[in-house]
């Protein structure tokens, strides 16, 4: 009897699935069963300079909505950085954060800082721009190579006060988060929604910024689009015309109400792009892809958690669902809100009914009286930021109880815990009296048992609004997508495109053919974003196995993709979304290059280099794949998983002690993970230690009784040894448990 275990590529802490497969061609012709969404393949031209004009032309026939927009956040969403833009104190201030001192000062006219660089030591910056006016101002530096840098240490703009945006979190100068480096660069993480008309032009080869846009801030146009024409309209027909000359402006007061969320959530949500940059041509999924509800971007049913700010939770509201959007509440050109207080609730809510102690059961013209306070929780982010959560709840500290999720009592509450707050609930409203989705989504995510039955109603509810659905998509994974592969191929076919990408990123890391032709279709989606990831998708096909009614599709897209890395190729994302693409075409050095690239921007990001470690191993470098696993230990010395792979690593070279010695260190850092138990005691009888191997056993059984992998290795481990009976009880144990496994019978019978 012999067992197979040591598969390392399956046991990283990143899944990033590595695998080679090819067509299933007893599936080829599936493709002809799939309604096709026939796609629109734009130009991606870029916009001309040219055809944006500035706000002061648009002052000329539109002074009253000037007036509301300067002054605004999106007027001072960047400018250059002089005495009438900088709030902050550079008096020769000093300020102390993390161990790094930074002094702010001006020379003549110019303002600068002393502060730690890229290489640990301080140097003398000087600030180019400025980033927003309240409730902070954050400042800019010019770096080499085209790189535009945001300083880590911001100005409260309220306390009038300099600030650490992190003050909690320790960055070393080496690290990618660090402000010198990626994760504070304004090229790829800011510019796209605080200028107009953006290009990034990122080059790979250099590493190397050539970024342009055509207005400063977000001007009027940023939003409505180029006016070149439409003022060239306006002068051809006269001002009396002025509607009808719009043409294809944005944004307009025709514009469907969902159809503005989107528009506006271009720069209101966290997402992944997908057009080499924005241009106005087609919809939101031709550009962006926005993150689903999943885990450490949003909690468990839903509500925010990392900075993810409004799009995500707007699309789960009933405001949404019922064509509420954004201008209901705020106004289109200051972007203050309409009404104060609860008045701007009740131009919908009945204020009798909703607006009464009756209802919120608090004094009247209280902070606790508030609508916003119960129903649109918030949190602070980058220091001092305060926002709302726009998913519009009812609290649900019952889900707090059993799920650890926030709700507004207990946080407005602080003395008090989820159990009080669910007694006085039901005290004050009775139990909950209807099924609102994050009861069966909070399930699937916190992987509960049978979570995966209210995750697949959630997919197949076409009541539900997309984004909950595709987060449901996606979140059932977490049970083996494996099993839900018919599941799967339905929704590729589903009317909402969230729905077809979740779809379509979960079957691409599965390793299995039969479906591959169900992807073809999808080269010819509406939306661009899910074209690419179907492309993706169908990185296992040769090209060559491309049907003729596809190949042209499959071109244009095959350059959308690769435009779409090249894009993002300054994310470390993107080179290792590059790096799988070469995994799925069997080219193993393609892959191993773009998965170092990625270090090269990042050298922290151990779950990358756990990755690489994987293709080290599976090229035969071995040495490579060790020193990648050290590495990882040496910077996470406390990071469970890399012991458990680098052990695994020595096991397939038959380095056995220490392949022992690694997994007893991954047991004591996770002693409930059952593989730990599993492979060592299976590598002790390798090496005959029968003792050692029945202790491992019994220990890992005391954390998981009836643990079918370790029972039947028990088992057999007891019949080598002459030790029968106990084998007999062990496999009766596991006939009872698993009675259509005919093997444990087969087993017994042969004892």
């Amino acid at each position: 009897m012999k067992f197979t275990f040591f598969q390392i590529a399956k046991n990283t802490v990143l899944t990033i699935v590595l695998f080679f497969i090819s067509c299933n061609k007893n599936q080829k012709e599936n493709y002809q069963q799939i309604d096709t969404k026939k796609s629109v393949f734009l130009s991606g031209k870029v916009i001309s300079d040219s055809r944006f004009l500035g706000d002061q032309k648009c002052k000329e026939c539109h002074e009253q909505e000037f007036k509301k927009w300067q002054g605004s956040h999106h007027d001072k969403a960047m400018q250059i950085a002089d005495s009438t833009t900088v709030l902050a104190n550079f008096n020769n201030q000093k300020f102390v954060s993390q161990g790094v001192t930074s002094n702010f000062f001006k020379k003549g006219k110019d303002f600068y800082v002393n502060t730690e660089g890229p290489d640990g030591k301080n140097h003398d910056y000087k600030i180019v721009y400025t980033f927003g006016i309240t409730p902070l101002q954050q400042y800019i530096v010019k770096f080499p190579n085209g790189h535009y840098q945001c300083l880590r240490t911001a100005w409260d703009s309220v306390k009038n006060k300099w600030f650490d945006l992190y003050p909690d979190f320790k960055v070393v100068h080496s690290e990618w988060l660090h402000w010198s480096r990626g994760g504070l660069n304004w090229n790829n993480m800011c510019a796209d929604c605080h200028s107009t008309n953006v290009r990034k032009n990122y080059d790979e080869n250099t590493h190397s910024y050539n970024t342009r846009y055509s207005i400063i801030n977000v001007n009027c146009e940023a939003c409505h689009g180029p006016g070149k024409q439409h003022v060239l309209n306006v002068e051809k027909l006269g001002k009396k015309y002025m509607a009808s000359a719009s043409g294809r402006f944005k944004m307009t007061s025709e514009t469907k109400p969902k159809d503005l969320v989107d528009e506006c959530a271009r720069c209101h949500m966290r997402r992944e792009q997908f057009s080499e940059h924005f241009n106005f041509e087609g919809t939101l999924l031709d550009h962006y892809y926005p993150q689903l509800l999943e885990d450490r971007l949003y909690y468990p049913d839903g509500q925010i958690l990392d900075e993810v700010y409004v799009y995500g939770s707007f699309l789960q509201s009933k405001m949404y669902k019922n064509d509420v959007t954004c201008t209901n509440c705020h106004d289109a050109h200051s972007l203050q809100l309409k009404f104060d207080g609860n008045k701007l609730c009740t131009q919908c809510h009945v204020p009798e009914k909703y607006d009464t102690p009756k209802h919120h059961f608090h004094p009247q013209n209280t902070a606790s009286s508030k609508c916003i306070n119960c129903h649109m929780t918030g949190k602070f982010y980058m220091g001092n930021d305060f926002r709302r959560d726009h998913s519009f709840r009812i609290p649900r500290p019952d889900l707090s109880v059993k799920y650890g999720t926030p709700n507004a009592c207990s946080t407005c509450h602080k003395d008090k815990d989820a159990t009080w707050a669910w007694k006085n609930f039901k005290k004050l409203f009775g139990e909950v009296d209807s099924i609102h989705f994050s009861e069966k989504l909070v399930e699937g995510i916190t992987n509960q048992p049978n979570g995966h039955i209210g995750l697949i109603e959630l997919m197949n509810d076409k009541n539900q609004l997309a984004l909950v659905r595709a987060s449901a998509t996606k979140a059932l994974s977490n049970y083996n997508a494996q099993n839900f592969v018919e599941e799967y191929i339905k929704m590729l076919n589903d009317d909402s495109a969230l729905v077809r990408g979740a779809s379509v990123d979960v079957l691409s890391l599965i390793n299995n053919t039969d479906y591959t032709s169900y992807f073809l279709p999808l080269l010819e989606d509406s939306k661009r974003s899910i074209r690419i990831k179907a492309f993706f998708g169908l990185g296992v096909l040769p090209e060559s196995q491309i049907p003729d009614i596809y190949k042209e599709s499959y071109r244009k897209v095959k350059k959308e993709f690769w435009t779409h890395i090249k894009t993002n190729a300054d994310f470390v994302g993107a080179r290792v979304k590059r790096g799988d693409y070469y995994i799925k075409k069997g080219k193993l050095i393609e892959a191993i290059h773009s998965y170092e690239s990625a270090l090269a921007i990042d050298n922290l990001n151990n779950q990358v280099r756990i990755n690489l470690a994987t293709l080290y191993y599976n090229n035969k470098q071995y040495e490579l794949s060790e020193k990648a696993y050290k590495t990882v230990i040496e910077q996470e010395p406390e990071f469970g998983p890399v012991y458990y792979s680098l052990a695994l690593l020595y096991a397939e070279l038959n380095r056995l002690d220490e392949a022992i010695n690694q997994l007893k260190k991954a047991i004591k850092i996770m002693p409930k993970n059952i593989r730990v138990y599993y492979n060592l005691g299976l590598l002790y009888d390798k090496k005959q230690d029968f003792k050692n191997a029945e202790k491992t056993l019994i220990s890992g059984l005391k954390i998981d009784a009836n643990n079918e992998s370790l029972l039947y290795v028990l088992a057999y481990l007891y019949s080598k040894s002459n030790q029968k009976e106990k084998a007999k009880n062990i496999l009766e144990r596991l006939i009872r448990l698993h009675p259509n496994n005919p093997q444990y019978q087969n087993f017994l019978n042969q004892l």
